[in-house]
C-alpha cells in the first residue's frame, strides 16, 4: 500500500531508536502553550487504532515511554460520530459532509497522511455538528 520496500528500509532507513527519540523530542518541543504552559500531547488519527498501536509500541520499545502516555489518543471517526450525533457503525469519510473533508490527496505517505488528518481534525473541531460545515 505504501510502496515502501522492507529490505531497503532495513538497509537505508533510520535507526528506530534514533527516530523515536527524535520524534519524542519534537513532540515535547511543540507541546507548549501561552504563558509557558505545557499541555499534554494527544495523538490524533483517522482511524487512530492503526497509527496508535504502531507509534505507542515503537516509542515504549525504543525510548522507554510515550509523550502521549498510555491513553493520549483521539480517534477522528469517534469525534465525528459524537459531534454529528450519529451511530459509529458505518462511518467513513464518504458519510461525512464534503465540507469537512480535506482538500489533500490520500497518498499513504506518512507526512501527506498527517497533513490530511490534521486538516480533518481542524475542520471537525470547528464544526458545530449541524449540517453546515466550518469556514
Amino acid at each position: 500500500m505504501s510502496g515502501l520496500d522492507r529490505a531497503v528500509l532495513e538497509a537505508d532507513g533510520a535507526d528506530p531508536a534514533a527516530a523515536m527519540r527524535e520524534f519524542g523530542r519534537w513532540v515535547e518541543g511543540v507541546r507548549g502553550g501561552p504563558g509557558g504552559r505545557r499541555y499534554r500531547p494527544v495523538m490524533v488519527g483517522y482511524p487512530a487504532v492503526y497509527d496508535w498501536q504502531f507509534l505507542y509500541w515503537y516509542l515504549v520499545r525504543f525510548t522507554g515511554s510515550s509523550p502521549f502516555g498510555h491513553s493520549g489518543c483521539l480517534d477522528l471517526k469517534t469525534l465525528y460520530a459524537a459531534r454529528a450525533g450519529v451511530p459509529f457503525a458505518g462511518i467513513g469519510k464518504r458519510s461525512m459532509p464534503p465540507g469537512l473533508l480535506p482538500d489533500l490527496p490520500h497518498t499513504h505517505h506518512a507526512l501527506d497522511d498527517a497533513r490530511e488528518q490534521a486538516e480533518l481534525f481542524a475542520n471537525l473541531w470547528e464544526w458545530d455538528g449541524a449540517t453546515g460545515c466550518p469556514g
